[in-house]
């Protein structure tokens, strides 16, 4: 059987591929790798299609056992990778022979790191997805020292190099914010979204918390109450305490505060590897962009 063996997981590892969208009807949100390039780059280097399960690490030690031959490939914030007792790069394919241990270090910034192994990893699809869904518990459980994962069979040949190379998340983010649908509830909402927030350790994979000055609702909207809205990856939900969550993929599909805007897609990769301490600017406007 071409499987590995989880020795240890560090503070958190998941089984991710991209998600499961268009179930928001049944209340199911997209959930996936928050960080997607990385996953797709890792199944690249490893022979996968872009959609194979690998595994989200969180801050990294993780450790697995090869039980079979394979190759893995380690994307996401660079990283130490040892690799049957050798030193080994990112965003390369390793191979591993039968009971090769590969390890990861903790990465010095960013905090997800993706892990593809050739075959990618076998498990129960749910509503078309094996990923994990940390807030409604569909999907496997998070992964166990002991625990043994399959794997499917090799179907391409991995790649020794690609077009992207480990990445330095900043200190700061700039991130472009379209207002609304809300955002009449807020006075000066542009003047009061384009200030420092700070990310904080609450933060998880159903969204990113920021701290600053809480943000003030305009006059008439101060005690209004909202009936329940559809939620968007990406939305700015604005809680009673002000201060702006950005919804990530494991996000309720609906919610009964404002959302005020709605970042960019392409800047949620950068904020699911934004670690507590994080700057975020927000750059609002009401144009809508073209993706």
């Amino acid at each position: 059987m071409r499987a590995v063996e989880i020795l240890a997981t560090g503070p958190s590892a998941l089984v991710q591929d991209l998600g499961r969208p268009g179930n928001a009807h049944l209340g199911v949100p997209p959930s996936g790798a928050l960080d997607a390039p990385a996953l797709r780059l890792a199944n690249r280097l490893a022979g996968n299609p872009e959609q194979a399960a690998g595994i989200e690490s969180v801050l990294g030690g993780l450790r697995l056992r090869a039980l079979t031959s394979c190759t893995a490939a380690v994307t996401g914030p660079a990283v130490a990778v040892t690799a049957g007792g050798r030193g080994r790069g990112t965003h390369v394919p390793v191979h591993l022979a039968a009971g090769d241990v590969l390890e990861l270090g903790t990465p010095a910034t960013g905090l997800r790191c993706y892990v593809a192994l050739s075959g990618g990893i076998l498990a129960e699809p749910e509503l078309g997805s094996m990923a994990t869904d940390v807030l409604s518990g569909i999907g496997p459980p998070p992964l166990s020292a002991g625990e043994t994962l399959r794997l499917g069979d090799p179907s391409g040949i991995p790649v020794g190099e690609d077009a992207l190379s480990p990445s330095t998340p900043p200190s700061t983010l700039d991130v472009e914010l379209l207002l609304g649908p809300r955002d009449d509830w807020f006075g000066e909402p542009v003047s009061q979204l384009a200030r420092a927030w700070t990310v904080t350790p609450e933060s998880n994979r159903v969204g990113v918390r920021l701290d600053g000055p809480p943000l003030r609702r305009a006059e008439g909207f101060a005690d209004a109450e909202l009936p329940s809205e559809g939620i968007v990856t990406g939305a700015v939900q604005v809680p009673p305490d002000g201060l702006p969550v950005v919804f990530l993929a494991d996000h309720p599909t609906t919610g009964g505060y404002p959302v005020l805007g709605v970042v960019r897609a392409a800047a949620l990769p950068s904020l699911a590897q934004a670690r507590p301490g994080t700057s975020v600017r927000f750059r609002p406007s009401s144009t809508v962009w073209s993706e």
